[in-house]
């Protein structure tokens, strides 16, 4: 019982100790502008500036590159792609096309990409978007060619419905405030000298109390980590009073809340030292801060309060669906990189092989995550010993491979196209893994 007991108490530290590293860390600087930006494009870029480009009557170089990059405007994510993707296939879209929208749209989320290039590394958050997008493509086009007299029956069948006739017209200003929260986050991830080097820097007048700095290295915290964690306890209220019911009406919680967002980025970016409290404003520092200045000016002018009434709620939204999920996972990816044997990992895909990508592949189909929550247990396996390869092959299997997925999309098109698809995500992911582990092994 008292081993029982042990082995509970140091799941739940190593839990707790990985979800205070998590909320304490540079991350925020990429997930914070990437809700703003998913809760962006889902309220201001009209989702006919995608689905137009799906129909059957469509050509092929516009209609995969447009199901590519579809789920990167319309910020789909796994638990949303399968009702879209039912959309636009019932409603007359071409099979290859649709495929290549399912396969793609959760790799390409802007939420997913920046917190796996903060969390795991660049080198594959890069790889899963430029391999999904070519493998995507190449598992549409293979099923459009499996099944072309079906689908050549079913477009002649099938009366238009006019969902892909339909047009939109962004305004300019849109695409410049996307220009310039796509800025944000970029400079918050990115590792130059001119960002992470401190231009300016000075000493606060206060001395913490020995017993503070005792607890803070106990938990593994310094005064910025507990301070954003602070932050962040602070707006989760805040944001509820003024966001809930935002598209009713505004009130002084609604502007509350996201000045505490952007202040919370600004106490992230700088540079400070644990003892003195020496604080150095970093280049990141002051581009966020014009940059910021800059979004609420364009905004302010551009837009009428509604539209902007919209944006906050759908960012709200996916903060509500995504972060509490988010939360649980990387608790749980501490407690089990707690008891998960090191040695078990390493022999199953510690190495770059063909075997070890496809058992990467099945991690996805058993321990399917929600967006997002992927990534941390992903992070697990890279520090238990899983090698960069199979860890690609299971980030692109995950939302594609899952038990839930594999039931639903067999509902849409059947056991036959189903069996299919699930045979060449299971190959291209394989093969997508094994070829970044080579590359890897060679750079």
């Amino acid at each position: 019982m008292e081993n029982i007991l042990a082995v509970v108490g140091t799941m739940l530290w190593s839990g707790w100790m990985s979800l205070l590293d998590y909320l304490a860390a540079h991350v925020l600087l990429c997930l914070l502008p990437a809700f703003v930006i998913a809760g962006y494009m889902s309220a201001m870029i009209p989702k006919e500036t995608v689905t137009q480009f799906l129909g059957p009557r469509a050509k092929k170089w516009i209609s995969y590159p447009a199901a590519a990059v579809g789920g990167f405007i319309l910020a789909v994510c796994s638990c949303t792609i399968l009702p879209l993707f039912a959309g636009i296939w019932k409603r007359g879209a071409g099979l290859g096309a649709a495929i290549t929208f399912l396969f793609v749209g959760p790799a390409v989320n802007i939420l997913a990409i920046a917190y796996t290039g903060a969390a795991i590394g660049m080198d594959i958050a890069l790889a899963r978007i430029v391999l999904s997008i070519v493998f995507g493509i190449g598992i549409g086009m293979l099923m459009a060619w499996f099944f072309r007299k079906e689908e050549l029956v079913r477009a002649q069948e099938m009366a238009d419905s006019g969902m892909f006739d339909a047009t939109a017209k962004v305004k300019p200003s849109v695409w410049m405030v996307f220009l310039l929260l796509f800025a944000v986050l970029i400079v918050g991830t990115l590792q130059v000298d001119l960002l992470t080097d401190s231009w300016f820097s000075f000493n606060l007048p206060i001395d913490l109390p020995g017993p503070l700095l005792a607890t803070l290295e106990q938990a593994n915290l310094n005064i910025q980590g507990a301070l954003l964690i602070m932050m962040l306890l602070l707006i989760a209220p805040v944001a509820y009073l003024g966001l809930e019911q935002v598209l009713v009406r505004f009130n002084r919680w609604t502007i509350t809340s996201i000045l505490l967002v952007g202040l919370t980025l600004l106490i992230a970016a700088p540079v400070v030292t644990q003892g003195s409290l020496r604080v150095g404003l970093t280049g990141r520092f002051f581009a966020e801060l014009v940059l910021l200045g800059a979004i609420s000016v364009v905004a302010s002018r551009s837009f009428e309060r509604d539209a902007i009434a919209e944006w906050l709620w759908e960012t709200w939204k996916f903060v509500k669906q995504i972060f509490p999920l988010l939360i649980a996972g990387v608790f749980a990816a501490g407690m089990v990189k707690a008891v998960l044997p090191e040695q078990w990992v390493q022999s199953l895909a510690g190495r770059n092989t063909i075997w070890a990508n496809a058992i990467g592949v099945v991690f996805g189909v058993f321990m399917y995550f929600p967006t997002l929550v992927e990534v941390p247990i992903a992070r697990m396996f890279l520090d238990l010993g899983m090698h960069r390869g199979p860890l690609l092959a299971y980030l692109l299997a995950d939302p594609e491979l899952s038990l839930q997925s594999i039931l639903v999309t067999g509902r849409i098109l059947g056991r036959k196209k189903t069996a299919v698809y699930v045979v060449l995500v299971s190959i291209f992911s394989t093969l997508a893994g094994y070829i970044f582990g080579l590359f890897m092994t060679l750079v």
